[in-house]
């Protein structure tokens, strides 16, 4: 059975049988769609060194919990209300 390499809300690895929903960058604090376009291409033109970086979320609320904000690429909606006014933002999601 695969198991995957997800970050919990205080940022530490666990292991789960399930895939996270969301993928980021550590060293950014930015989360996002699995198939952003932007961490792809960083992926592909930076091989091996993007992926040092790369962390996965269950979910929206765990990434925004561990600190994490919502990428301004693929997650542009949501990039927009966050940097609007991250505290009511986070309140959504009882943070």
């Amino acid at each position: 059975m695969k198991m995957y390499k997800l970050l919990d809300k205080d940022g530490n690895q666990y292991l789960s049988e399930t895939p996270g929903e969301y993928g980021g960058n550590g060293k950014l604090k930015i989360y996002g769609k699995l198939n952003c376009w932007s961490a792809l291409s960083a992926i592909k033109k930076y091989p091996g060194s993007y992926e040092k970086h790369r962390v996965f979320f269950a979910d929206e609320k765990t990434a925004l919990a561990a600190g994490y904000r919502p990428c301004g690429n693929c997650l542009k909606a949501k990039y927009k209300e966050y940097m609007a006014d991250p505290e009511k933002y986070r309140a959504k999601f009882g943070l």
